[in-house]
């Protein structure tokens, strides 16, 4: 007698592609059945509250607000003047290398510095006066002096 052609690896791949098949098929029925497709235009509207919230209920005709009353985008900023100068300490200075570190005595932030950045000679707990600016890194102080 011959030997069937059917080996059980060949089943179960069998069995495995009809349940996919099945269950593609279930989930196209599920889509289809909960499909909102012609519900019209009012199922598909958001509405915008007066705090700005989304809501689906359309807002109340009494509260209307006026076009004048909305900001769009954000308020300019009043401008602070500040001293540019500030003054600080020398946390860490290393001459070979030619960079240190100075504590700021108002918000005391550490700002990094160079010797580029130096006019007089400086080394740790000198009291300096420094301006910043925009380094790679973060602000760097600059203008370095001894006080």
């Amino acid at each position: 007698m011959a030997k069937s052609q059917q080996t059980f690896s060949k089943i179960e791949k069998e069995k495995k592609k009809l349940k996919k098949r099945e269950e593609k098929q279930k989930k196209k029925a599920e889509r289809l059945a909960n499909s909102n497709k012609g519900e019209g235009l009012d199922s598909m509207i958001a509405y915008v509250d007066e705090n700005g919230f989304r809501t689906d209920t359309p807002p109340d005709p009494k509260k209307k607000i006026k076009a004048e009353n909305i900001e769009i985008g954000v308020p300019k900023r009043e401008k602070i003047e500040f001293d540019p100068i500030r003054k600080g300490k020398v946390a860490f200075f290393n001459d070979s290398k030619g960079y240190g570190f100075i504590n700021d005595d108002e918000d005391g932030e550490r700002y990094f510095v160079h010797v580029n950045g130096l006019i007089d000679d400086v080394k740790e707990n000198d009291k300096v006066s420094f301006e910043l600016e925009k380094g790679q890194k973060g602000m760097n102080a600059v203008r370095v002096k001894k006080i």
